[in-house]
């Protein structure tokens, strides 16, 4: 599994709106100054979390975007699945039922489920509360 720049865009984006939060909306501008991302991928990227309803949008000459919930009701997870789509490491773990002819005999299988469980408790445990905290001492980011 790989994340796709929209993924990691759409989280860094997320944050940005995190970090932000006020009474004010952000500007894709700002946050594209702020990330160096295209206004242009991030107009993309705002589209999907606003049909989504992960922000809100306020139009107007100081309209912008604004999270929707507090930064510890959004985890990573949910922010890379809309983004990204299923985070599974194989096809046949995508959906609830493996249709897979193969999986009563694949003893990789069980290799892919331990990833897939793995990835799962990280990404649906870290909000973007956690990131904001995280952010605040950056020393810590190489004791992982």
């Amino acid at each position: 599994m790989k994340i796709s720049t929209k993924g990691r865009y759409a989280l860094r984006m997320m944050l940005d709106l995190a970090e932000n939060k006020g009474e004010k909306p952000v500007s894709i501008k700002e946050i594209s100054a702020r990330q160096d991302i295209s206004e242009k991928y991030l107009e993309q990227i705002i589209s999907v979390l606003n049909k989504a309803g992960f922000v809100k949008s306020v139009r107007g000459p100081q309209g912008g975007y604004m999270l929707l919930k507090e930064p510890k009701e959004y985890t990573v997870g949910m922010i890379l699945r809309l983004t990204e789509g299923s985070l599974a490491p194989v096809e046949c773990l995508e959906f609830e039922e493996n249709a897979c002819p193969r999986r009563e005999k694949c003893v990789t299988l069980k290799v892919w489920k331990k990833l897939d469980i793995s990835i799962k408790q990280v990404v649906d445990n870290i909000t973007l509360a956690d990131l904001l905290e995280w952010e605040t001492d950056m020393s810590d980011f190489y004791s992982i």
